[in-house]
């Protein structure tokens, strides 16, 4: 991946990750975005429905319309909260557990036959990289910086092109 960007390999392997996870959801009649779910939703305890959008970085318009699907599928129910009567808890349903299990099984075998191909010294490497990118996107540090002038940004873009 010589002279790719940072950006170009981590949205190309997201791409190739999130496309491998719904060729393998497609086989049960699921999405990538489903499995998610499942693997965000408390086995016993429910969630709340506030709290899964941003568990998983989904918009609302999204997440609700996977909502509506899974509950349609019988892989979940909603209640209202006991404490909050405003508020929704989204449980799974004995179905809904047991897509859970199997979503768990796939991403544990993604990443075990990644530990089998990358060094545990390469994979600590990568999550590290990963931290520090999402520590300076999260801090808003990538773009406040002074140092990064408009002559910077139209190099940053062409570069980009």
């Amino acid at each position: 991946m010589k002279n790719k960007t940072i950006d170009y390999i981590l949205r190309a392997t997201w791409q190739a990750v999130s496309r491998m996870y719904n060729e393998e959801a497609a086989k049960y009649d699921a999405t990538m975005a489903t499995g998610f779910a499942l693997l965000s939703i408390d086995r016993e305890e429910g969630t709340p429905s506030t709290a899964l959008g941003p568990r998983m970085g989904m918009e609302a318009t999204s997440l609700t319309r996977t909502l509506k699907s899974m509950e349609e599928k019988g892989l979940i129910v909603r209640k209202k909260n006991p404490e909050d009567g405003r508020g929704v808890l989204i449980y799974l349903t004995e179905f809904g557990k047991e897509k859970r299990e199997l979503s768990k099984n796939t991403v544990l075998n993604f990443n075990e036959t990644i530990r089998k191909h990358v060094s545990e010294e390469k994979l600590n490497n990568f999550i590290e990289v990963a931290e520090i990118i999402n520590e300076l996107i999260q801090e808003k540090n990538i773009f406040n910086q002074p140092e990064n002038t408009a002559e910077d940004m139209v190099m940053i873009q062409n570069y980009k092109q």
